[in-house]
């Protein structure tokens, strides 16, 4: 078992693998302990926390990884083979279902629905060696590799799903890609699917907040990778709730649901055919009252010879289906590259 994690996490350069002490796994948040280590929750906690039916994989809803020493991890790069089987819709189905979601929006039951897909690879070798050259292509501040033999999470997630410092809570939903700053920011589109998000968390944060601390400190802030660009917003409030209350306030994040949120789970579970499991959900570091949770986007679960990775857009009533389209390709282009299938 091995857990090698960017040095992001602690505000440092590099990448650091930690000693796994032990790992649990649990069903319902009710029955999880939250002390110290690195958690992984999956999306399938919808159910348990809005009471709605979702698909589920066979995976547990919950790790926890108790830690030991952390050091400077360095890669000794070895061989692997990456081969793409298929994808659970097509480039048209996709374009259905996008066209499915904007009728929803047509008859005011949705605003926005994010619409995801999952693509699975064939793959032999060394894993490590994968995550590296992910990480490499996209390096981000989130990201880790968490392999418990039976089965193993990677994940380049630059999204930060919640942040609590003392009782300082922050969210950083994104919402608007594209290939440059300039293409982000002169899309109404991308913006006002960024805004609408944005006030979500903020509802979902006036939950549990302070009355009143509830600011959105940075609008529509751009950051650039090596294969895309991302807008974010930054979403603070002030809040003396427990860990519980926070995420059953908060989960599923805002940014991979759509809005109104109830109506938006209900309407993916319809038209995804895959469970989403990791994919959507959140991980990362727990100490003491503080915490760091990533939002799992760019994550990719393996299972014996199968790796699944994932992606999504957002859809809204004017979205254009070929454009999602090549969004969601250029989602992957850090993990695989679609032109070689």
């Amino acid at each position: 078992m091995r857990l090698i994690l960017s040095g992001g996490w602690f505000s440092r350069q590099g990448l650091f693998e930690a000693r796994i002490e032990k790992v649990e796994f649990f069903q319902s948040l009710k029955d999880c302990p939250i002390e110290d280590g690195f958690y992984v929750f999956s999306y399938e906690l919808t159910e348990e926390i809005l009471k709605l039916s979702v698909k589920q994989s066979p995976l547990p809803r919950i790790i926890k990884v108790k830690l030991g020493e952390v050091r400077p991890y360095e890669i000794r790069p070895k061989g692997y083979r990456l081969g793409f089987v298929g994808s659970c819709f097509d480039r048209r189905e996709y374009i259905q279902r996008i066209k499915q979601v904007k009728d929803f929006i047509a008859r005011g039951v949705v605003y926005q629905i994010n619409l995801t897909n999952r693509f699975d690879f064939a793959f032999e070798g060394d894993l490590e060696t994968l995550f590296f050259d992910f990480f490499t292509k996209q390096p981000t501040r989130y990201a880790f590799l968490l392999d418990l033999e039976d089965f193993s999470i990677i994940s380049c997630s630059m999204e930060l799903f919640l942040e609590k410092k003392g009782n300082t809570l922050c969210s950083k939903p994104i919402k608007g890609t594209g290939k440059s700053p300039k293409e982000i920011l002169s899309s109404e589109k991308e913006k006002a699917e960024n805004l609408m998000i944005t006030d979500m968390v903020r509802n979902d944060m006036g939950k549990i907040a302070q009355v009143g601390s509830v600011k959105v400190k940075e609008l529509f802030q751009v950051e650039c990778f090596p294969t895309l660009c991302q807008m974010h917003s930054c979403v603070e409030a002030k809040t003396n709730e427990d860990f519980y209350q926070i995420f059953h306030a908060l989960f599923p994040p805002a940014s991979v649901t759509g809005a109104p949120k109830i109506k938006a789970v209900q309407i993916i579970d319809k038209l995804e055919k895959h469970a989403r499991s990791y994919y959507c959900g959140c991980g990362g570091l727990i100490k003491g009252e503080d915490f760091t949770l990533s939002l799992l986007i760019r994550t990719a679960i393996k299972k014996e010879g199968l790796i699944s990775y994932f992606s999504g857009c957002g859809i809204v009533w004017d979205s254009n289906e070929e454009k999602e389209w090549e969004e969601l390709l250029l989602k992957t282009k850090a993990f695989a590259s679609f032109s070689k299938f």
